[in-house]
């Protein structure tokens, strides 16, 4: 029993050092997203939008939108793409083997024929069987490939690919009509290179079609996942931007400079993330070979993507990005406390990989083993109470605070009803619907260190219009 106890005791310090670093962290980066959001907001009153729109100078882009068995959503996708507000760029689909509707859906609703074009296998993929095209609609192209995964369709594209910044799209995501400009205009500004950068990623609900206003969903599953991506955009991304230390670009709407991906060889095939793999394979790559380079995050609102309606494919989402997680900064752990990666060595991958990586193991013990001090009389009352407040209302403030930041910046759910709704919402995720996440995440921790490495599809509904 005693020996119990000590471990207990034990563990309870591990947990109270967890908490303190993770909040303090946290803190530091709402204390900056605050800051460096207000500054954007003025900066891109002033920001020459129109000059870009028409200017020869502005660099095409390649939007790349792998899709497997996305017939629900894969027509919204394209046609979104295909309406961006951008002077010169192209839209390449790459059919990834689907089994579905997909391929026939593009052909039927583009009157695409199948042609004879140059392929040039820069990274090696799966075989391309196809292309197809129509004239009245020259920029863009459907490519029929053998499946391969989605890392294999976008090495696909990338070959494939006339310019000199390509752009991932998921096939579920949708475009606002300023997405490509908003996105570029780091790039164009910047006066060392910018090898990625990425923008918010928003849930995709209903518009008001009479008034183009955004509607609140009515499923609380997806209100939760609204506050969510508020937090983990609006100051979590912002201020490791703010920090030199992106490491995950949403594979749902991001850009990259063709030739820096190309020189690292592509996407993995192996990784389950490969959104977050191209990162950390480009910080490492610039790094070693003492490249001047930037990779950028962006506060704009500018992607809408579908979210899971419901537990089950949420946690199928969940699982798989901790797995990911995991593999990644696995397969990249030479870079953990290395000088020679600066910042990015030394405090923002030993961050991904105490916190992020490890956290959702020391949050869930925590769950048992605080509760269980406390009745075995190792803490007293007070000090149940005292974890109990930091647990749960630290949590409460910094989803409140990410609402609150939304509604006096950006205000893309403009009506007092959607602040009061989110910010009901944003305290009630602390009580079980953050704990459901911490048990999914340690479950893929088990799976991850049990050898269960693979994709989990996440079927999408395509309900849900732009």
């Amino acid at each position: 029993m005693e020996f119990l106890v000590n471990i207990i005791i034990v563990f309870n310090y591990c947990v109270g050092i967890y908490w303190a670093g993770f909040n303090i962290f946290y803190s530091f980066l709402l204390a900056i997203a605050i800051f460096v959001t207000f500054q954007y907001i003025n900066r891109t009153k002033y920001l020459p939008f129109v000059e870009f729109e028409t200017s020869h100078e502005t660099p095409p882009v390649s939007i790349i939108i792998p899709a497997y068995n996305e017939a629900n959503v894969i027509l919204r996708s394209v046609k979104s793409a295909l309406a961006v507000n951008y002077p010169f760029f192209e839209v390449i689909v790459v059919n990834d083997g689907s089994t579905d509707e997909t391929l026939r859906l593009l052909i039927d609703e583009f009157n695409l024929r199948k042609i004879d074009l140059i392929y040039r296998e820069h990274i090696k993929t799966e075989k391309v069987i196809a292309f197809y095209f129509n004239p009245a609609i020259p920029n863009l192209t459907v490519i029929d490939k053998e499946n391969g995964g989605k890392a294999d369709a976008l090495n696909c594209g990338i070959n494939f690919s006339h310019y000199p910044y390509f752009c991932s799209v998921d096939a579920d995501s949708v475009l606002e009509r300023d997405a490509l400009l908003r996105l570029m205009t780091p790039v164009i500004e910047s006066p060392i290179p910018v090898v990625a950068c990425s923008g918010v990623v928003r849930v995709l609900t209903r518009g008001n079609k009479s008034h183009g206003e955004i509607e609140l969903p009515k499923k609380g599953i997806l209100i939760f996942q609204i506050v969510e991506y508020l937090r983990a955009f609006l100051f979590g991304r912002v201020g490791l931007d703010f920090l030199n230390g992106i490491l995950i670009l949403s594979g749902a709407f991001s850009m990259f400079n063709k030739s820096s991906v190309i020189a690292v060889g592509g996407y993995s095939r192996e990784s389950i993330t490969e959104d977050m793999e191209i990162v950390l394979k480009l910080h490492k790559y610039c790094r070693e070979n003492k490249l001047p380079y930037s990779i950028r995050f962006i506060p704009d609102p500018i992607c809408w993507t579908e979210a899971p309606e419901d537990l089950k494919n949420l946690s199928k989402q969940r699982i798989r990005w901790h797995i990911g997680l995991l593999q990644t900064l696995f397969k990249y752990k030479r870079m953990t406390f290395n000088p020679r990666y600066g910042t990015l060595g030394l405090l923002i991958v030993p961050y991904f990989l105490l916190f992020e990586a490890f956290g959702p193991v020391i949050e869930f013990l925590g769950y048992i083993a605080i509760p269980l001090s406390y009745l075995l009389d190792i803490i007293n009352f007070e000090f149940f109470l005292l974890f109990l407040f930091l647990a749960f209302i630290y949590g409460v403030l910094l989803s409140v605070g990410s609402v609150l930041l939304e509604e006096v910046t950006y205000r893309r759910y403009p009506k007092w009803s959607h602040l009061l709704k989110l910010l009901i919402y944003a305290v009630l995720e602390n009580f079980g619907y953050r704990q459901i996440n911490t048990l999914w995440r340690f479950k893929a921790f088990i799976l991850y260190f049990t050898g269960y490495v693979r994709w989990i599809y996440v079927k999408k509904k395509g309900a849900s219009e732009p």
